[in-house]
C-alpha cells in the first residue's frame, strides 16, 4: 500500500507540473469564452443584417431570362444586391458561384480589388477611402483557418478607430469574415489558447488534432488521480477533527481542498473537452438515410418563377404596420411548386454583439436563423405552415427501412434542439422512428425544411460533451444569471486548484533538481578527493 502511495503521488506530481500550466490557460480562456464567444466569424443572421436593402425596381431581368442566361438549370439560387445593383447569385457545391446582373443581364467577372474594398464598405458601413489593400490571402492565416475552403481572400486593413481588417472572397463576392482590435484580442485571450487555434498549427490537421486529444485525455489522468489521492491521503483520526484529519500545510493544504471539491468538475471539463474531438468510433454512427429533398419533390425551377412586380414586393416590405428591409430572396421548390424566402431584417445596422454559441455535437442547418418570410410565387401569398400530417406522412413514406412512432409539434426547445437566446426556428415538428439508431428528425414546419437528424449515440454524446462541457442543463441553462453564476464558481475553483498545483509542482521540482545538481556535484568532488589520494 505505501508503494501505491509513493507511485500515485510521484505520477500526480510530475505529469502535473506541466498539464497544470495548460489548465491554468484552460480555465483562464474558459472565462473570456462564455461572453466572448468563438473565432470571429460571419452568421447567416449578420449577413442579412450587414447586407443592402433590394430595389425592386431594378430588378428587371425575370429569374427564367437569368436561366436562359446561365445556359442550365440551377442547383440554386437568390437575389441580393452587390455593389449597390440587384443580382442574381447562383452557387454551386465545389465550385465558384455564377453572377448575373438583374438590372441588365450581364454576368458579372472577377472582382477588382477596388470592387472587394467596395464591398467591405458596404457591409461594415464604413467609408470606402478607409480601406487599404493588403494583398491576397491564398493560405490560411490566424482569422481565416476556420474558412480554408473560402480562400483566396483579398485582404484590406482600415484605418478607423477599431483597427478593423476585412477578408473579401472575390469568387464569393461577399466579405468572408472580419476582425477588429477587440475580437482579436479576444480571441487571442479566449479561443486561440483553449482550443490550440494557433494558426501555423491549425494547418497541421493531424497533428493538431492529436495534440488536442492527448493532452486532453492525460488531464482526464490527472484529475483522477488527483480524486484518488483525496481518498488515499484522508487521516483517519480519533476522535475524528475535520482539521487534523486534511494534510498538508501551507498551499498544498488548499490545493487539497479545492481538488477533493472540483476535481469532479475538472475531470468532467477534460473528459468533455477531448469528446468534442469525437475520438471514438462510437460517435460517427449513422441514423436514417434521408434524402434532403423529400419535401421538395422535384429540382428548382427558375422558369417556373415569374418577373419581379416592384409593387407586390414594396407592399410586402411595408404591409400590417411592419417595416421590413428585405434584403435577399431565396428561390424555393416545395412540394413541386415555387416560392420565395424573403430574408429581412428590422434593423440596418451591423452589430459586433457575440451570437449565441450551439453546442450540440450534430449538424443544424437553422442556426442563428434571421427574419423571414415564405411566399408562394403562385398568387404571391405568405404562408405560415405546412400541414404537419402531411410533413409527417411525406417523410415515413420517403423511409423504407423504419417507421414512425411518434412526433409531436413543440413550441418550445426540448433537450436536443434548443438555443440559449431563441434563435432557432420554432414551431419545430420532431418526428421519431423505430430504427435500431432510434433517429428524431426535426423538420421547420414553416419552410418545410429539415433541421437536423439525431440518433441514440449523437444524443449520448450531447450528454457526455455539451452538457458535462456547458453545463447546459435545462433546468438553469436558461436561467441567467443563475447559470453564469453557477459556472464562474466552478471555473474559479479548477483555477485555483490548477494554479496551486503548478506553483506547488513548479518549486518541488525546482527544489528536485538542487538537489540532484548537489547530489552530481558532490559525486564529482568525491572522485577528485579520492584521486588525489591516490
Amino acid at each position: 500500500m505505501r508503494a501505491f502511495k509513493t507511485l500515485l503521488i510521484l505520477s500526480h506530481r510530475y505529469i502535473g507540473i506541466p498539464l497544470s500550466f495548460l489548465f491554468v490557460v484552460w480555465f483562464l480562456s474558459a472565462f473570456v469564452m462564455i461572453y466572448a464567444g468563438g473565432m470571429p466569424r460571419i452568421t447567416n443572421e449578420m449577413r442579412i443584417e450587414g447586407g443592402s436593402s433590394l430595389n425592386f425596381e431594378d430588378v428587371t431581368i425575370a429569374p427564367w431570362q437569368a436561366v436562359d442566361l446561365l445556359g442550365y438549370s440551377p442547383y440554386e439560387a437568390r437575389l441580393r444586391t452587390l455593389l449597390g445593383r440587384p443580382v442574381y447569385e447562383f452557387p454551386e457545391p465545389r465550385f465558384p458561384s455564377t453572377f448575373i446582373w438583374a438590372d441588365n443581364g450581364e454576368f458579372l467577372s472577377d472582382l477588382t480589388q477596388q470592387q472587394g474594398a467596395q464591398i467591405a464598405s458596404d457591409f461594415l458601413d464604413i467609408p470606402l477611402e478607409l480601406f487599404a489593400y493588403e494583398g491576397l490571402v491564398t493560405r490560411p492565416d490566424q482569422w481565416t483557418i476556420a474558412i480554408p475552403n473560402e480562400l483566396p481572400l483579398y485582404k484590406y486593413s482600415v484605418a478607423d478607430d477599431y483597427a478593423t481588417q476585412a477578408y473579401v472572397s472575390p469568387t464569393g463576392a461577399q466579405v468572408a469574415v472580419y476582425t477588429t482590435r477587440q475580437s482579436r484580442l479576444l480571441a487571442w485571450l479566449g479561443t486561440i489558447p483553449h482550443w490550440f487555434y494557433f494558426a501555423d498549427l491549425r494547418a497541421n490537421q493531424p497533428l493538431w488534432y492529436d495534440i488536442v486529444v492527448w493532452t486532453s485525455g492525460i488531464g482526464c489522468v490527472l484529475a483522477l488521480l488527483g480524486l484518488v489521492m483525496s481518498f488515499t491521503q484522508w487521516r483517519k483520526v480519533r476522535p475524528f477533527k475535520l482539521v487534523k484529519a486534511i494534510p498538508y500545510r501551507g498551499l498544498m493544504r488548499w490545493h487539497y481542498i479545492l481538488g477533493t471539491v472540483f476535481g469532479v468538475f475538472v475531470l468532467t471539463w477534460s473528459f468533455s473537452g477531448m469528446l468534442s474531438m469525437e475520438p471514438f468510433a462510437w460517435s460517427d454512427a449513422r441514423g436514417l438515410r434521408v434524402d434532403e429533398g423529400v419535401y421538395q419533390e422535384g429540382l428548382l425551377e427558375l422558369e417556373s418563377f415569374p418577373a419581379f412586380n416592384a409593387s407586390q414586393w414594396q407592399s410586402l416590405a411595408q404591409g400590417n404596420g411592419v417595416v421590413r428591409d428585405i434584403k435577399q430572396v431565396e428561390f424555393r421548390w416545395i412540394a413541386g411548386a415555387p416560392y420565395y424566402l424573403a430574408l429581412y431584417s428590422e434593423s440596418t445596422s451591423l452589430q459586433m454583439d457575440k451570437r449565441d454559441r450551439l453546442h450540440q455535437p450534430y449538424n443544424i442547418i437553422g442556426q442563428l436563423d434571421s427574419n423571414s418570410l415564405l411566399i408562394a410565387a403562385d398568387g404571391f401569398r405568405i404562408i405560415e405552415d405546412f400541414d404537419t400530417q402531411a410533413l409527417v406522412s411525406k417523410l415515413d413514406a420517403s423511409i423504407e427501412e423504419a417507421q414512425v412512432t411518434d412526433y409531436a409539434l413543440l413550441s418550445d426547445y426540448d433537450d436536443y434542439y434548443y438555443s440559449r437566446n431563441n434563435q432557432l426556428p420554432l414551431p419545430v415538428l420532431r418526428i421519431k422512428f423505430n430504427d435500431p439508431a432510434q433517429s428524431w428528425i426535426y423538420v421547420d414546419p414553416h419552410k418545410s425544411e429539415l433541421l437536423s437528424l439525431i440518433h441514440r449515440n449523437s444524443r449520448i454524446e450531447r450528454w457526455l460533451y455539451s452538457g458535462l462541457h456547458s453545463l447546459d442543463f435545462a433546468f438553469w441553462y436558461h436561467q441567467r444569471p443563475l447559470w453564469d453564476l453557477g459556472v464562474l464558481i466552478l471555473l474559479a475553483g479548477g483555477l485555483g486548484v490548477s494554479f496551486i498545483g503548478l506553483y506547488c509542482g513548479v518549486r518541488r521540482l525546482k527544489n528536485d533538481m538542487i538537489f540532484i545538481l548537489r547530489k552530481i556535484i558532490g559525486k564529482e568532488k568525491t572522485n577528485e578527493v579520492t584521486g588525489v589520494s591516490h
